[in-house]
């Protein structure tokens, strides 16, 4: 957990304070569907992260800052896709956590193209958003992949099908689906595939000063008080579990 937050948070914010010094002209941050109403430590240190940058836009005059937003990209290192298909090739089962949870998935070509064009339109502390079209169900996606090997799912139906695709329940903190918008309303751009979307965010003066209470807590490892700055940091942020970090329970042992 904490090191997360170091590397979302705090990395970005060196790395903005970097090309701010340098006279960078453009940083784009690439975010994700997951910052919206987060409910795990992933979404919700790009949440902050993003706030970094909005607030920081209005204070850095040398980088024009900007975000984008979107899900899942098809055959990314932590994409279903390569998952499903080493699952498959071994045999199956082909797991899955619930058999109605979607997301939302472009190609990589297509996330790169967009982000670079957003970018590219940015004027100051912009948050994009990326035309995804349809989520896509995760038990369709699954047994399309079946289909298109040239085998068939073992089910209620098909006792001799040749893959089971077996429901394990959503892990701790995951969604049945994703979004990308926290308010409403998002703004049309010139592309028609990118929108902008008008995000709150907290003035840099107040920021900074919780930003160094937070890292104060990171760097003594207390997780409860972590995650009750993030709480307090965030406000759409609702952890759907209890904390788990294997160093916290040990301490605590």
């Amino acid at each position: 957990m904490a090191e997360g937050i170091k590397n979302n948070v705090f990395g970005t914010l060196s790395t903005a304070r970097a090309a701010a010094q340098h006279g960078i002209s453009d940083f784009v941050l690439i975010s994700t569907d997951k910052a919206v109403r987060p409910t795990n430590v992933m979404g919700a240190s790009k949440r902050l992260s993003e706030m970094v940058l909005q607030a920081l836009s209005v204070t850095e005059v040398n980088t024009k800052f900007s975000m984008v937003r979107f899900g899942n990209v098809l055959d990314s290192s932590g994409s279903v896709v390569p998952k499903f298909r080493q699952q498959i090739r071994s045999g199956g089962p082909i797991s899955l956590t619930h058999p109605d949870i979607t997301r939302y998935f472009m190609t990589i070509s297509e996330a790169s193209q967009l982000v670079i064009q957003a970018g590219a339109m940015t004027t100051r502390g912009d948050v994009f958003l990326l035309d995804m079209g349809q989520p896509v169900r995760i038990f369709d996606l699954a047994c399309r992949m079946i289909e298109l090997s040239g085998l068939t799912v073992r089910d209620e139906q098909n006792a001799e099908g040749d893959i089971e695709i077996e429901v394990v329940g959503l892990r701790p903190g995951e969604k049945l689906y994703e979004e990308l918008l926290i308010g409403g309303n998002p703004k049309p751009t010139s592309h028609k595939r990118i929108m902008k979307s008008n995000e709150d965010f907290m003035p840099w003066e107040r920021l900074d000063d919780e930003l160094k209470t937070l890292e104060m807590a990171l760097n003594v490892n207390d997780i409860g008080v972590i995650r009750l700055i993030m709480e307090r940091l965030i406000p759409d942020y609702t952890p759907s579990s209890d904390i788990v970090d294997w160093v916290y329970a040990e301490e605590r042992a």
